[in-house]
């Protein structure tokens, strides 16, 4: 399980793509693999990915299929940066929400809003997924526990602070990027129950 809080930027340094397979090379920075061991998961992009190999500060991952279908992972090119969390230890302080490291899909971001202070992302989602995106409820994007502004029709958005947007690639991110999302658990599983419910009372 990961914290939804990003520990920093990984940078691409290697990708081999073969059919519907691709093993991805990312270059950490110092400290931030310490401890780490082969099988170990880390949260990239909010995708949770399995260490195939180390060294030096440069990990390895192999992504299958789902992962490159469902994700923005194998899009990604040699130089390119991505958002990284270690996954959460027992006592872990949790300053965001509980992230399964199992992403929904992927959304857009759609316009970006800057002034002084403060960045406001607005994205278009799938519209299978609108229902679990809620005001002031909490989402993962590329792996940052946010709490969600304003949903209109399949568009939310999200308030950024200067903080977030220096340790994370959001600072970066231009209109037409593509974020991977991970609806809330609990909401997911609350939303689910409730419309079985109301289906079942329904035909009764």
């Amino acid at each position: 399980m990961f914290t939804g809080i990003v520990q920093g930027k990984a940078r691409v340094v290697k990708q081999q793509k073969r059919e519907q397979f691709m093993t991805l090379t990312l270059e950490f920075p110092a400290g931030c693999t310490d401890k780490l061991q082969t099988g170990a998961s880390i949260a990239i992009n909010g995708t949770c990915l399995t260490v195939t190999a180390f060294g030096d500060n440069q990990v390895d991952f192999d992504l299958i299929s789902e992962t490159l279908r469902a994700t923005n992972l194998g899009t990604l090119e040699v130089g390119d940066e991505v958002n990284f969390e270690r996954a959460a230890s027992f006592g872990d302080e949790i300053g965001g929400h509980l992230i399964s490291g199992h992403i929904s899909n992927t959304c857009e971001i759609s316009e970006i809003e800057r002034s002084a202070d403060n960045c406001i992302i607005w994205f278009e989602a799938p519209q299978e997924l609108m229902r679990y995106i809620l005001p002031k409820g909490f989402i993962g994007l590329n792996g940052c526990s946010l709490t969600i502004g304003e949903v209109i029709e399949n568009r939310f958005n999200v308030y950024l602070i200067p903080e977030t947007l220096g340790v994370t690639t959001f600072g970066d991110a231009v209109v037409g990027d593509k974020i991977n999302l991970e609806a809330d658990p609990q909401t997911q599983a609350v939303v689910d129950t409730v419309e079985r419910y109301m289906a079942s009372h329904h035909k009764s």
